[in-house]
């Protein structure tokens, strides 16, 4: 068996190629792409034969995609994700002086899939379409991301010079298209004390605001309270960042809707997506997040057991000496518990069987961010049954154990 260590760049590839025993059996800088892929394949078949079979030959890398990643797996090799927080843990049995280079990563990652694999991952072989909802899912949550620390600083930029906007505009809230038009209309407190209601209704008709005459007197007499200010040289030059960061939000609304849509296609496209979307609580796009992040692999979850640990929900505990505590697990994929979080909080208000559930784990003493947790861990363990079997969630099937059993359990 050939054991190769793959420190990657943003431009080439730092390679180590050692025999079971340990021995380095080469060393190699390559370039990215096809060049430095088929060097690759080269120096491999120069130390292991021209046709090594699958699986005797073993990759270590600090990442999981990409088309690098993806032409390791097609070749047959067995490539293993390694986390970096895992592989600098390793890296420091050989000294702790904090030295470090390429060579000597690609060195340690060998190391790592030889001596210790049987505690790694191999990267899940998930289907094309998973991958496809994978890309859009996560880059869709990464835009509402980026909207909210946009609006974080509008929000804050209005506070220092107009504090009104903020109340004016809450009914429609504050990151809609609408109030940022309107904001871009009149971005000092002066030009919004003169906008007229009329002015204010069409841009709310624009965007089928429904009660849009309540709405609009609303926010006309609420612009025009009168409210501390500061001079008007300082007053305009508060606006140009508003307005800067006003446009960039409506741009992003938009292309958040543009990616709502395709993540929504490519979840329907998927032969998973009827059972993702029978489970209580989970919509097209929390159910895309959700295959997304658990990937339709299955081989990659031996047990419900182990998709709730890969999810997060699942305690972990920590016992030494006479110290023994059960503890929420805070190291997990952020993209998934979150989706998970979501599901279950959606779910008291869809399905029965959560509800009791949620209940009992309250009657215990359990504050709401626990008890919310515990179900999330229960649907977790649902979904994968259903997976499993390849049976949309039925309600009385799911709960029935929970059902039966008194309130003090």
């Amino acid at each position: 068996m050939l054991f190769i260590g793959d420190d990657w760049a943003e431009d080439h590839h730092d390679v180590e190629v050692q025999d079971g025993m340990g021995r380095r059996l080469a060393t190699a800088r390559l370039p990215e792409g096809v060049e430095g892929i088929a060097k690759l394949h080269a120096l491999i078949a120069r130390h292991g034969g021209e046709e090594p079979e699958p699986g005797q030959v073993v990759v270590g890398i600090e990442t999981d995609r990409g088309p690098w990643v993806q032409a390791l797996i097609a070749a047959g090799y067995r490539v293993y994700a390694v986390n970096p927080k895992q592989a600098a843990r390793f890296k420091e049995r050989y000294g702790t002086s904090g030295a470090k280079s390429d060579k000597g990563d690609a060195h340690a990652l060998a190391d790592m899939v030889r001596i210790d694999r049987d505690q790694l991952r191999t990267i899940a072989g998930d289907s094309d379409q998973a991958q496809a909802v994978r890309v859009v899912a996560r880059a869709h949550q990464t835009l509402i991301w980026e909207r909210t620390r946009t609006f974080q600083r509008l929000r804050g930029t209005l506070r220092e010079y107009f504090p009104g906007a903020l109340a004016a505009y809450a009914s429609l809230e504050l990151t809609s298209t609408d109030a940022m038009e309107l904001l871009i209309e009149a971005p000092t407190p002066e030009e919004a004390a003169k906008l007229t209601k009329s002015q204010i209704t069409a841009v709310l008709a624009r965007h089928r605001r429904r009660e849009r005459d309540q709405k609009s007197a609303a926010i006309q007499a609420s612009l025009r309270e009168p409210r501390l200010g500061l001079p008007a040289p300082v007053t305009a030059a508060y606006g140009a960042p508003a307005l800067a960061h006003a446009r960039l939000l409506i741009a992003l609304n938009e292309q958040i809707a543009v990616l709502e849509a395709e993540v929504s296609a490519h979840l329907l496209a998927h032969p998973d997506a009827e059972i993702y979307l029978s489970m209580p609580g989970i919509g097209e796009i929390t159910g895309a997040r959700v295959l997304a992040e658990f990937g339709d692999d299955p081989t990659r979850y031996t047990s419900g057991k182990a998709r709730k640990n890969y999810a997060g929900t699942s305690p972990i505990t920590r016992a030494s000496g006479r110290t023994h505590a059960v503890q929420a697990r805070y190291v997990r994929n952020n993209r998934l518990a979150d989706a998970l979080q979501r599901q279950a909080f959606c779910s008291l208000q869809r399905s029965p069987g959560a509800r009791r559930y949620y209940d009992k784990q309250r009657a215990r003493d359990l504050d709401y961010n626990p008890a919310l947790r515990q179900l999330g861990n229960r649907l977790v363990g649902i979904l994968h049954g259903c997976l499993k079997t390849r049976t949309l969630y039925d309600e009385a099937t799911a709960w029935s154990h929970h059902a039966t059993l008194p309130a003090a359990a």
